[in-house]
């Protein structure tokens, strides 16, 4: 999908961490409509606390964040969401005991339009075969690929603008990497704008627009994502395996 000029997402100088432990440093981006934008960084740069923070997870505690021209920072979590802000996490949040119909009804708590909520449920079991196979079954009988088709199908059930996915490929072999990098191109073409956590830089430089690049809590460079993939700096620095492993540091108590 072509991107618009005008931005989705508009953050500025944000701030935010665990405690007393600040992790982002005066974090600035922008996420245009339209676009998919990659983050990547190496670990402990602070990815996963910066989509926390634009989901409401986090506390912001300085700098702005505005979403559709409106300033967020002090939106609920569940009020992002219903103004079409989602967050598929790391670690897909799958709940193991419930059916996987009954996890991707959970993504749309939040909506009254019951008919339009079943017939999203349908379309998403059209885009992941496999879900409406496996319709009844508990979510702990999925694979982890499934169990992430599900996550990201969970969170099409909220009618996302922008969705922001934390680290869709981890843990999965690479053909349902590459499988899910297909289907996050078929839902940008389709009218979605992506913000991307991938650790698997690679592939998200392949698949973005544009790339911010984190290290310590800060943007350290950014750019049309096919000239970093290009950029021997970015190459030593993210590239030099066929895959990134570092992940953010866990939280106090747990993440």
């Amino acid at each position: 999908m072509e991107p618009d000029r005008v931005p989705i997402l508009d953050v500025a100088d944000l701030g935010a961490g665990y405690g007393r432990s600040e992790v982002l440093r005066g974090v600035s981006l922008e996420v245009r409509p339209g676009e998919i934008v990659a983050l990547i960084g190496a670990n402990g740069s602070g990815k996963t606390t910066l989509l926390k923070t634009l989901a409401g997870i986090l506390p912001a505690w300085r700098g702005r964040i505005r979403y559709a021209g409106e300033a967020v920072e002090r939106l609920t979590p569940p009020e992002r969401v219903r103004r079409g802000l989602v967050l598929v996490p790391e670690g897909r949040g799958i709940l193991q005991r419930m059916t996987v119909r009954e996890n991707l009804l959970m993504g749309a708590y939040g909506r009254r339009d019951t008919g339009g909520v079943a017939a999203e449920a349908a379309a998403v079991a059209r885009r992941f075969p496999v879900l409406g196979e496996r319709w009844q079954l508990l979510a702990s009988a999925l694979s982890g690929g499934e169990q992430q088709m599900l996550a990201i199908g969970r969170g099409l059930m909220a009618r996302p603008r922008l969705l922001m996915l934390d680290e869709p490929s981890l843990g999965l072999a690479p053909l349902l990497v590459r499988e899910v990098m297909r289907i996050l191109g078929e839902l940008n073409a389709q009218g979605i704008t992506i913000l991307l956590v991938e650790q698997n830089a690679r592939q998200a430089l392949k698949l973005a627009h544009r790339c911010y690049v984190l290290a310590t809590g800060q943007v350290v460079t950014s750019g049309e994502a096919r000239a970093m993939l290009d950029s021997p700096e970015v190459q030593r620095a993210y590239l030099a395996g066929a895959r990134e492993t570092g992940r953010d540091p866990d939280p106090p108590r747990g993440r």
